[in-house]
């Protein structure tokens, strides 16, 4: 019987586990995701990690769109993401100003293989 509960136990402890999948190998990434991972060398690395699951001076950014919210509580779709990094938000400066249009695009697509 406590073997019993152990194992039930144990098994549920992993079905409540959720990892999230590991990035896409930078090797794997197409030409615009790959454009999008040189901006996000140029404007967020030194803020936050992509590959890493930690924070730096911000949230890391590994997974961000394979959960259902970002860190702040909105969903975590293109059009948040989008108003996040043109706007800013708390500590996060805005950058709209920086960033230019097909550059936001790229750098979207490359936050999509994290």
């Amino acid at each position: 019987m406590i073997r019993v509960l152990s194992l039930l136990m144990f098994v549920g402890v992993l079905a409540g586990c959720k990892s999230v999948a590991p990035p896409t190998p930078l090797a794997n990434l197409n030409a615009q995701q790959m454009h999008g991972h040189a901006v996000y060398q140029a404007h967020c690395a030194q803020c936050h990690y992509d590959r890493k699951n930690a924070a730096l001076h911000g949230p890391a950014l590994i997974g961000v769109y394979k959960k259902p919210y970002l860190p702040s509580g909105a969903p975590a779709n293109d059009e948040r993401v989008t108003a996040t990094i043109v706007h800013g938000r708390n500590l996060m400066p805005a950058m709209g100003n920086t960033v230019d249009p097909q550059d936001l695009d790229d750098l979207l697509a490359y936050l999509h293989t994290l």
